[in-house]
């Protein structure tokens, strides 16, 4: 599964400020240690940063490409900022990741050019005009028309990752079953997209938070689950990932998990 770091998202207010106020120092730690723990991407979300946020985001990739290694995901609801985060991305580190594109035809017209542009993955909400469907049925139909209406644009399968939107389980106890189903319905309908979540959203509200996303993520794998952003500084949560997906049959001859344990990450 890819692991995708969560941390530098400026929903959290030491985020928001260190970003506003430039502080490299704190940004590149935070992205050092998320990959230390295991992230293989980082998610860079300052969509709560109103002002100047193009800027913000072209600052924080070259800040953060300057620590790290990985790939990254590009995460904003502002077409301006995904842009801008872009045009200074190293395409030496890998695949870029655009998060996101939603079946809202605006959307959809401002961020292709991009994906094509820069040869980027793109992460695909399972949501419309009308907002986010309630049940399973509905989000597979809308899944269903972003796959066809990117595929027909050239778009790689595999470059395709589906976001069924997970919802806290504390305003509606059946959000995490419609996540399962839907991913389950994604995986039989197209074996070559990827599929993704939000993992955290799942407990927002709840005490004991890391428990309950320790627990989803185990499910999510079960039910076809390829990529989350999460906190990869959680250990627990890690050593889950590794012994679920060596219990699944992906993991051959048990590497990953062997590897993890020989480096005291269990």
């Amino acid at each position: 599964m890819l692991i995708i770091g969560e941390k530098i998202n400026s929903s959290r207010k030491d985020i928001k400020e260190m970003v506003e106020n430039k502080n490299k120092n704190f940004i590149q730690e935070l992205a050092r240690q998320q990959v230390e723990g295991g992230a293989e991407m980082l998610d860079l979300n300052i969509g709560t940063i109103r002002k100047g946020e193009p800027e913000s985001m072209r600052w924080l990739v070259e800040t953060v490409q300057e620590a790290v290694k990985v790939p990254l995901c590009i995460d904003s609801p502002n077409y301006a900022a995904i842009q801008a985060g872009l045009e200074v991305y190293d395409a030496n580190r890998g695949e870029p990741l655009i998060n996101s594109v939603t079946a809202e035809r605006e959307r959809l017209e401002l961020i292709l050019p991009l994906v094509k542009k820069y040869q980027c993955s793109v992460v695909a909400l399972t949501m419309s005009e009308k907002g986010i469907p309630q049940d399973a049925k509905e989000r597979l139909e809308i899944a269903h028309q972003l796959i066809k209406k990117l595929t027909a644009e050239g778009i790689p399968l595999e470059s395709i990752y589906i976001d069924p939107l997970t919802l806290p389980v504390s305003t509606n106890i059946q959000s995490a079953n419609i996540v399962l189903e839907t991913l389950r319905g994604i995986k039989d309908s197209y074996p070559g997209v990827k599929t993704i979540i939000g993992l955290s959203n799942i407990s927002y509200g709840l005490p004991q938070r890391r428990l309950i996303n320790q627990a989803f993520v185990v499910l999510a794998l079960a039910n076809g689950l390829e990529a989350a952003i999460l906190d990869s500084t959680d250990q627990r949560i890690m050593a889950l990932i590794k012994s679920t997906n060596l219990l699944l049959g992906k993991d051959e001859f048990c590497k990953q998990y062997l590897q993890a344990f020989r480096e005291g990450r269990l």
